[in-house]
C-alpha cells in the first residue's frame, strides 16, 4: 500500500475525545492527525482536473475546500478513484453562487452538482452528527434527531463542522479529508491506520450505525468485497442478527444497492460474503431459498457463474446490463416454480411465463426493479424454451430477436450449470459463425437427425381438408 510511513494510530498519543453523540464514543478530535504532503502518495496530478477547478475555487474565495470519502481512500491505496467528492464549509447557496454550473438536488440535505460536461463533481457541505444542537438547513435550531422503533436515523440534515463532519460517516477508511491548501489529508477517526491494517471499522458503535441506517450493512460487505479488506470482529458481528432491519429499508433504494453491489467488478465475492453473514435473504429470498437445494446431488451453480461472467466483462470494458444480471439472479427459483406447474398439467412455455411474473411480483417487494429491466428480464427468461425449436422458420425467427444475444448468454449459462445439453449451445454458436445458406443447411439437416419435421398433426389436417373439397376436375 502506498500508505504514509507513522506508527500505527494505536501507538500514538491520543488526544481528549471532544466530541459525543448517539453513535457511541468515538475518538475524534478537533485537531486531527495530519499527514504532510511528504508522507502519503496523493499527488494533484492523480486528481481529476475538474475536481481541482472545484477546490481551487472554493480555497480562494476563503471556504474550507476537501476531497473527501473513497476518492481520497483509493488514491492513498494507490488505486484510480471512480469520481471525486468535495466536502466544504461554505452553504448550497453560496456554492451555487460561487459557481454559475451547479445544480442543488436533495430535499433532505442539500447537495451541489458542478456539471463539466459529462463529469459531474459533487460538493457537499459538512454535516453534524446526531444531537450536537447545531442549526439546520434554513439557519433554524435543529430539533432532537427522529428515529424510529427500531433505532433508523429519519432526519440527518444539520449542518455541521469538519471533525462532526468526520464521526457521522460511516466506515474509518472512507472519512479521510485531502486539504488543498497545503496537500495534506486529515484523519479524525484512525482511518489511515486501518488502511495500513486492513481493516474495515464503523465509526462508533457498530450495532447502533446500523440500526440507524441498515443500508451501511451492505455498504461495510461491498467495501470489504472491492478492497479485500477484513471486517473488524466487532463490526461484523451485528451483521449476522441484523439482517431483517433491511427489510425496513425502500425497495427502490435496494435496487440502487443492488447495482452498486453487483455491478462494480467484485459481485462473486460480494455474494459470497452476503450470504455468509446471512443478509442475501434480505435481497432475494426466493433466490436464496432455492440455492439451499441441489440438482442431482449437485450445487446449482448458474448465479455464480453469472457473477463470474460480470466480474470478467467489467474488467475487461464490455457492457454489463442490469436486465441480465437480475434475469440470472431470479433465475432458479423461474425455473423450479415453473417445473412445478408443468407437473400440475400446465404447457411448459405457459409455466415459464406464469413462474416468471409470480417470481418476479413477489422480488419487487423486496428490490424494485424498473420496468426497462424487467420487461428484458421476462424475455430473456421465455426465450429459454424456443432454442430448443430450430425447425423451419423457428430458428431464423429467434435468431432476429432483439433479445437474442442476451438469450443466447443466458442459455450458456444453463449449459455449464447442467440445465440443458452442450450439443444445443453448439448448434447455435455454429447458426451465428455461417451464413443465410450455410443456416439454412443447418436446420435443413435437423429433420432426419431430430425428428423437427413437420408435425403428424398438421399432416392430418392437411390430408382432412383435401378430402372434404372439391373432385379434381375430369
Amino acid at each position: 500500500m502506498l500508505l504514509y510511513a507513522q506508527p500505527p494510530f494505536s501507538q500514538r498519543k491520543e488526544q481528549p475525545t471532544t466530541l459525543e453523540s448517539k453513535i457511541g464514543r468515538v475518538p475524534t478530535n478537533t485537531t486531527p492527525t495530519v499527514i504532510p504532503r511528504a508522507e502519503h502518495s496523493i499527488s494533484r496530478a492523480l486528481i481529476s482536473e475538474n475536481a481541482l477547478k472545484v477546490l481551487y475555487r472554493l480555497r480562494d474565495a476563503g471556504y474550507a475546500s476537501f476531497l473527501v470519502g473513497g476518492c481520497v481512500r483509493d488514491l492513498m491505496l494507490g488505486r484510480e478513484p471512480k469520481d471525486f467528492d468535495v466536502v466544504t464549509n461554505a452553504r448550497p447557496e453560496e456554492i451555487r453562487e460561487l459557481f454559475r454550473n451547479a445544480r442543488l438536488i436533495g430535499r433532505r440535505f442539500r447537495l451541489a452538482h458542478i456539471r463539466y460536461g459529462r463529469d459531474i463533481i459533487e460538493v457537499a457541505t459538512f454535516r453534524a452528527a446526531p444531537h450536537t444542537g447545531k442549526e439546520g438547513e434554513e439557519g433554524e435550531e435543529a430539533e432532537e434527531d427522529h428515529r424510529d422503533e427500531t433505532g433508523r436515523l429519519l432526519s440527518d440534515n444539520v449542518f455541521g463542522s469538519q471533525d462532526e463532519d468526520a464521526i457521522r460517516r460511516d466506515i474509518t477508511v472512507n472519512a479521510l479529508y485531502y486539504d488543498i491548501s497545503d496537500f495534506s489529508v486529515k484523519d479524525y477517526v484512525g482511518g489511515v491506520a486501518d488502511l495500513r491494517a486492513g481493516v474495515l471499522r464503523t465509526i462508533g458503535d457498530p450495532e447502533t450505525r446500523f440500526r440507524e441506517d441498515p443500508v451501511r450493512m451492505l455498504r461495510v460487505v461491498r467495501f470489504a468485497a472491492k478492497l479485500g479488506f477484513k471486517i473488524d470482529p466487532a463490526t461484523a458481528a451485528p451483521l449476522y442478527d441484523l439482517g431483517s432491519l433491511l427489510l425496513n429499508v425502500s425497495n427502490a433504494r435496494l435496487f440502487e444497492e443492488v447495482l452498486k453491489l453487483f455491478h462494480g467488478g467484485y459481485a462473486l465475492e460480494t455474494y459470497e460474503l452476503l450470504r455468509h453473514y446471512d443478509l442475501f435473504r434480505y435481497l432475494f429470498p426466493r433466490t436464496d431459498e432455492s440455492l439451499e437445494g441441489e440438482d442431482g446431488n449437485f450445487p446449482r451453480t448458474l448465479l455464480p457463474r453469472a457473477l463470474a461472467n460480470t466480474d470478467q466483462r467489467i474488467e475487461e470494458d464490455k457492457p454489463v446490463n442490469p436486465a441480465f444480471l437480475f434475469a440470472a439472479m431470479l433465475w432458479e427459483p423461474v425455473r423450479l416454480r415453473a417445473e412445478e406447474l408443468t407437473a400440475a398439467g400446465r404447457h411448459p412455455r405457459e409455466a415459464l411465463m406464469m413462474a416468471g411474473e409470480e417470481v418476479l411480483r413477489d422480488g419487487q417487494r423486496h428490490v424494485a426493479i424498473p420496468k426497462r429491466f424487467s420487461f428484458p428480464m421476462r424475455e430473456i427468461w421465455e426465450l429459454q424454451s424456443r432454442f430448443a425449436r430450430r425447425s423451419g422458420k423457428n430458428a431464423f425467427k429467434l435468431f432476429e430477436n432483439k433479445r437474442f444475444r442476451a438469450a443466447y448468454d443466458f442459455l450458456l449459462l444453463r449449459v455449464h450449470a447442467g440445465e440443458e445439453s452442450q450439443d444445443l449451445a453448439d448448434w447455435w454458436t455454429r447458426f451465428q459463425e455461417v451464413d443465410a445458406d450455410g443456416r439454412a443447411a443447418m436446420i435443413a439437416a435437423l429433420a432426419p437427425e431430430t425428428g423437427e419435421g413437420r408435425s403428424p398433426k398438421r399432416r392430418r389436417r392437411r390430408r382432412k381438408s383435401r378430402a372434404g373439397g372439391a373432385p379434381p376436375q375430369a
